[in-house]
């Protein structure tokens, strides 16, 4: 002992005035020793503790993608199931759709046949009423003798030429408003000459008015009826074809207008028996008439002429509904081609989704992959070599900014830390 005491008090090296022994180095050596084993162990410390975080790091990031691949799968299926349910409730609904459209077109066309049919069927009856009116009309002309008893008593009505005016304006005027409905005439409207004529009977498709004067000159023919020898009768029967011929002229200069009048014009007998006998006994006037256009019309006529105009009437209005109906059908097709159009876009969507769930899918799948590939990565249990410079390095994962969509994990090697 005392020899180690002598040998370590042995001066081993001088600096300046002090001396340095033996047991002065092996001190210093001892405390430079405990100090590397010191370092030594916080640097192995340091190294388990940055390879436990990293570990728990890569479980959390494999835990974060796992979660998120079950929520894209449960996603995905989700999607499905509304696809599949929205592509059956428009196929539902496109076939509830054709259904209606094809049964209203159906009822519409059963509804047209039918209206059709009876037009057809009301025009025929009108047509066979007016065969049995001529025949009646026909057989009434032999009974027109038997009414001439009855022109006395209208004598009395027709002497005075105010009482006569009003007396044939009011036999057609309830001729016409009895046949016709309102606004398809007009009583003593002015046309563009200032003439105003009895009755303007307005026709279909914009065509010119039919006109009708009831002022019948009955002086002449009362004079006719009065006369007691053939000399007044011929005198009385020559100033009535006069007065007829002015009237027909009147008429023909005042109420035949182009393009705003018919072609004809009516003149109103009001009296059958004076109808008739100008049809029998004036028939020079008569053709004279039918030159100037002017048509002589008794009350029986004016009405069989009135319910012809009210069947034209009654045709023009169901033409114009016809073309209605027509227009209705021609916007129906239209809105069932807007309405295939639209199923069509609706179908381009549909392709886009299956596109954009197919591209979600390659997605997942490379997310799946990179994930088994982080995985299958193991760290060593033993150190990694350190760096030159003396300190050890540490694997530290992170991820990788440019890869954030799917997830990818890198790896950096970093200087570790005193």
């Amino acid at each position: 002992m005392n020899d180690l005491s002598t040998i370590l008090s042995e001066p081993a090296a001088r600096l300046g005035a002090s001396t340095i022994t033996l047991g002065h180095v092996l001190a210093v050596a001892t405390l430079l020793f405990l100090g590397l084993f010191v370092a030594l162990v916080i640097a192995l410390w340091r190294s388990a503790k940055a390879r436990a975080v990293a570990a728990a790091e890569a479980a959390d990031h494999a835990r974060d993608a796992e979660a998120r691949m079950a929520g894209i799968l449960q996603s995905q299926a989700e999607m499905q199931g509304r696809m599949g349910a929205i592509a059956e409730v428009f196929g539902a609904r496109q076939a509830e759709l054709t259904q209606s459209i094809g049964q209203r077109l159906d009822a519409m066309t059963g509804r047209i046949g039918q209206t059709m049919t009876e037009q057809t069927k009301s025009t025929h009856e009108s047509l066979a009423k007016l065969q049995e009116r001529l025949a009646v009309i026909d057989t009434a002309q032999g009974n027109i003798q038997s009414l001439a008893g009855q022109v006395v008593q209208l004598q009395a009505i027709l002497s005075n030429k105010q009482t006569r005016g009003a007396f044939g304006q009011s036999r057609m005027e309830a001729i016409v408003a009895d046949g016709l409905p309102h606004g398809a005439y007009e009583f003593q409207a002015t046309l563009s000459n200032g003439s105003r004529p009895d009755c303007l009977v307005k026709m279909p498709n914009g065509a010119p008015s039919l006109a009708i004067d009831a002022k019948f000159p009955l002086e002449a023919w009362n004079a006719i009826r009065a006369a007691d020898n053939a000399d007044l009768q011929k005198v009385a029967a020559q100033a009535f074809r006069r007065d007829i011929e002015v009237h027909i002229r009147d008429i023909s200069e005042k109420y035949l207008l182009q393009g705003e009048t018919q072609d004809t014009a009516f003149m109103f007998v009001p009296s059958e028996s004076v109808f008739a006998e100008i049809h029998e006994n004036f028939e020079a006037v008569v053709q004279k008439a039918h030159r100037a256009r002017v048509i002589i019309v008794s009350p029986s006529l004016l009405m069989l002429s009135i319910q012809v105009i009210q069947a034209i009437l009654k045709d023009a209005r169901m033409r114009e509904q016809a073309h209605l109906i027509q227009g209705e059908v021609i916007r129906l097709m239209e809105d069932v081609q807007r309405v295939d159009e639209r199923v069509r876009k609706l179908q381009g969507h549909f392709g886009q989704s299956a596109k954009d769930i197919e591209d979600i899918l390659v997605s997942t799948s490379k997310v799946t992959k990179r994930g088994q590939k982080i995985e299958a990565l193991e760290f060593g249990e033993g150190e990694p070599d350190a760096p030159r410079g003396g300190a050890p390095a540490k694997v530290e994962a992170a991820p990788r900014a440019a890869d954030s969509k799917t997830g990818q994990l890198r790896l950096r090697v970093v200087e570790g830390d005193d």
